[in-house]
């Protein structure tokens, strides 16, 4: 029989850096026969708002292959940047899904974006607003051997991503954003499982000042370097405090130890990017518990330069349900330097890579 046309789902999440983020969608999936597809979503978090409507076309050609249409509107507001953007896509992309896992995945497609960033100028020594508009396509390829979409315990992943952009603020300047992923899995035993990823980027073309601050690499939070705050790694710059109080508002009884401190220090991203991760996962009826080492730099220059690695620590929690794991990590910085916190925390759905 077929199932109902409409459907509803939610899913939130938290993160040190990133806080509360829940989203919602709604789907009509025959709403344009046949197997077309409407879906309206939107994200209501601490620091993101938005919505977005999507087009979908599933089968479109060929069995799994899907069509896609996209617009959506976006507020992030993070310690890197704070965005207000527009963006319109087309993708048509191979996946794998719940009945059929495939070795072999692609996708491909364009996109303009419209964005309007808070960004660091060290020309003026202060932060200024600026308007971006990009075009770009996009291309993914990835290859998978893993034995689970959401709970991998045996397998290898590779997905290599190529986005060749540009940007058009204070004149046009094309540029080439291009990133290497990959993860392995090993059963150790029968409840213990050791999983590994590393991560590569680089930008190249473009001088960072002129790369929107959305469109560079970060790091640091849930899904990438746990024990650091989201995109809270790689180069800052180190900007007055909003929350440090006005000469006239600061009483000369009070303990000068006892006020924030005056500058603080905000990540500008960088044009290149290094992550790698190892887990032991060992897990006992529904519930498992997971102990982690993550590490990662981003860089100012084009291409890693593997200094000044930093490291974080971990522990966590997993519940399994026949959706995937709830996972719960807490981790710590190795070294922890100003502004880092001495404790994350990350909530989601799924294991972290």
């Amino acid at each position: 029989d077929a199932g109902p046309p409409r459907t509803i789902a939610g899913s939130a999440g938290y993160g040190t850096g990133q806080g509360l983020r829940v989203e919602g969608s709604w789907t009509h999936r025959n709403l344009f026969p046949p197997e077309g597809a409407l879906i309206v979503r939107g994200v209501a978090g601490t620091q993101e708002q938005g919505a977005g409507v999507t087009f979908r076309r599933s089968n479109a050609g060929r069995r799994d292959r899907t069509f896609s249409l996209i617009a959506e509107a976006l507020h992030s507001d993070y310690d890197a940047f704070e965005a207000y953007t527009g963006r319109l896509a087309a993708l048509i992309s191979y996946d794998s899904t719940p009945i059929w896992q495939k070795r072999l995945t692609y996708a491909y497609g364009a996109q303009l974006i419209g964005t309007n960033e808070q960004d660091y100028n060290f020309d003026l020594g202060d932060l200024e607003r600026r308007t971006f508009f990009i075009g770009g396509l996009t291309g993914q390829v990835g290859f998978d051997t893993s034995d689970d979409l959401l709970n991998p315990t045996e397998g290898f992943r590779v997905t290599a991503l190529i986005e060749p952009e540009g940007s058009l603020e204070d004149g046009f300047t094309p540029y080439v954003r291009a990133r290497l992923d990959a993860s392995a899995y090993l059963h150790a035993s029968d409840p213990l499982v050791l999983a590994g990823r590393v991560r590569f980027g680089t930008i190249q073309g473009i001088d960072r000042f002129d790369l929107a601050p959305s469109r560079r690499f970060y790091a640091g939070g849930g899904g990438s370097v746990r024990g650091f705050g989201y995109q809270e790694l790689g180069p800052k710059a180190e900007v007055p405090n909003p929350d440090y109080p006005e000469p006239d508002e600061i009483d000369p009884d009070d303990d000068p130890e006892d006020l924030p401190d005056p500058t603080i220090l905000r990540p500008i991203g960088g044009r290149s990017i290094v992550e790698a991760a190892v887990e032991a996962r060992y897990r006992f009826g529904n519930f498992g518990v997971v102990g982690f080492v993550d590490a990662g730099q981003v860089y100012e220059e084009t291409y890693p330069t593997f200094d000044d690695i930093r490291f974080g620590a971990g522990i966590g929690g997993r519940y399994y349900t026949n959706f995937g794991p709830l996972r719960v990590d807490v981790a710590t910085p190795i070294g922890r330097r100003r502004g880092e916190s001495w404790i994350t925390v990350y909530v989601s759905i799924g294991q972290a890579f």
